[in-house]
């Protein structure tokens, strides 16, 4: 049984890039198929000197560029922008609080929070929100990334967290647990008889996930050069794919019992040092080139400075355990490489003898497709059509799954109207438990820690390349090939 739905969500962040580009047309699909509760308020607050007028406003031409003009009818738009509410607020001005709690009213103890702030303003929300009586066990809480820098701030902002929210009220959110292909790769493994025997160091020679981008800073220069690569992509999203494809089989599909998979994978990968951080990783940054066919500025002249933040990271991650022990999980994420593409490759070992003289047997290989299309792909060896008088020939063939064609009756959603939905409705399977975050932490700062000690800093690389040279030989010293 889950608790009563929210009655309204307050909005911290209201009038910024993540609430225009996503939360509110999330939002608005939820209100357009029904899906909202009765009455259900929306509460934006930012420190913009607006009024509600003025944020509807602004909600109105989100939308209008968002959201498909057939959906986007005015009956619709106007039902939901009747819902949105606005109250100015500077978190770190005592009492502040206090025209938040008054807008909440008797909504105050069934209240979804959504943090779309600095974390430097974590603490100052939750403590103003506790003072103004927004914290009682009704409220859920929910934290957008990042979630500190390391292991010790992430702690030190969990820490402040649970001075007001127990761990069942904190919904800490990553935008690809929302992502449908994201929720099929567990489908994928425990709704079908034919994967899960083959899921193993037995019958998989290695495991790719790559999130690559062409896009450079897009105004994000101070955020970005403080985290870099490592901390932007792969502390949050890439490991938690990670852990997707190498946890063990949950009893259930239930929040307790898949967090629980997840955390054990988490924790069995191995930690790097400074000998293994050089041998298994190399970090990039990028210099001038073209994406698309049009020039592109370095890293540096785009931020404005010189930098020795990576923009590109390859590393190969091993767990040790059981299921996986031998096991390569090659890593890499970048920006301005030449394509975006974000998937997971797992690559099947090879057919142990071939009875077909002179034919050349590929390995089979699953793909999940996460963007910029959504696709299951199977490759699977078969016969080329002909006579065979000079020997039988195969050929690898692939079995897709485009996910829009086979479910084209179903309207593609935002990853956000489902982490939304789930935080209004108090469903947490899909938010990132404490323990998680910590041993997501505990191997980036690992991994960190040997760059620090082996004096590792980041090759240059041409955008609209996939990346330094050093990359390519780090896949083919551990037996595989990045995808291209």
């Amino acid at each position: 049984m889950h608790a009563a739905p929210s009655a309204a969500l307050i909005l911290f962040g209201a009038t910024g890039d993540l609430a225009r580009r996503m939360l509110l047309p999330s939002l608005f699909g939820l209100d357009a198929e029904g899906l909202l509760p009765e009455g259900f308020r929306i509460i934006g607050t930012a420190r913009s000197a607006l009024d509600d007028a003025g944020w509807r406003a602004l909600a109105a031409e989100a939308l209008g560029q968002a959201i498909d003009p057939a959906r986007l009818t005015s009956c619709a738009r106007d039902r939901f922008l009747a819902r949105l509410a606005y109250v100015p607020l500077d978190v770190t001005a005592p009492g502040g609080f206090d025209a938040l709690a008054a807008a909440a009213g008797a909504d105050a103890e069934r209240l979804a929070i959504f943090l779309s702030t600095a974390p430097s303003l974590f603490a100052p929300t939750v403590e103003g929100l506790a003072r103004a009586g927004l914290a009682g066990s009704g409220v859920r809480l929910a934290l957008e990334k990042p979630l500190g820098h390391d292991l010790a701030s992430s702690r030190a902002i969990n820490d402040t967290v649970a001075t007001a929210f127990t761990e069942a009220q904190t919904f800490r959110i990553d935008h690809y647990l929302g992502k449908e292909t994201v929720q099929n790769l567990i489908a994928l493994r425990f709704g079908n008889a034919l994967f899960e025997p083959l899921w193993s160091a037995a019958h998989i020679e290695h495991v790719q996930i790559t999130v690559a981008e062409t896009v450079g800073l897009e105004g994000r220069g101070d955020y970005y050069d403080g985290a870099g690569a490592l901390r932007d992509m792969v502390q949050n999203h890439m490991l938690q794919l990670l852990a997707l494809v190498a946890m063990e089989p949950p009893a259930m599909f239930e929040p307790g019992a898949v967090r629980d998979e997840k955390v054990k994978a988490l924790r069995a990968l191995r930690p790097f040092t400074a000998e293994t951080a050089a041998a298994f990783s190399v970090t990039g940054q990028y210099a001038a080139g073209a994406v698309g066919g049009a020039p592109v500025p370095g890293y540096g002249e785009e931020l404005g400075r010189p930098s020795d933040t990576e923009t590109f990271v390859a590393l190969i991650a091993h767990l040790d355990n059981w299921r996986w022990r031998g096991v390569p999980f090659l890593m890499r994420t970048g920006k301005r490489l030449p394509e975006r593409r974000t998937e997971i490759a797992i690559r099947f070992r090879p057919a142990p003898h071939s009875i077909f003289a002179g034919a050349a047997l590929q390995p089979n290989q699953l793909i999940i497709a996460l963007q910029p299309q959504e696709n299951i792909r199977l490759t699977l060896m078969a016969k080329q059509p002909g006579l065979d008088r000079g020997g039988v020939k195969l050929r690898e063939v692939p079995l897709d799954v485009g996910l829009a064609n086979a479910f084209a009756d179903t309207r593609r959603r935002i990853a956000y109207e489902r982490l939304l939905l789930d935080l209004i409705e108090g469903r947490p399977t899909l938010f990132v438990r404490r323990d998680e975050v910590e041993a997501q932490w505990s191997f980036v700062d690992s991994l960190r820690a040997g760059w620090a000690a082996a004096g590792m800093t980041p090759r240059r690389y041409i955008a609209g390349s996939w990346g330094p040279s050093a990359a390519i030989a780090l896949a083919e010293r551990n037996g595989a090939s990045w995808r291209e």
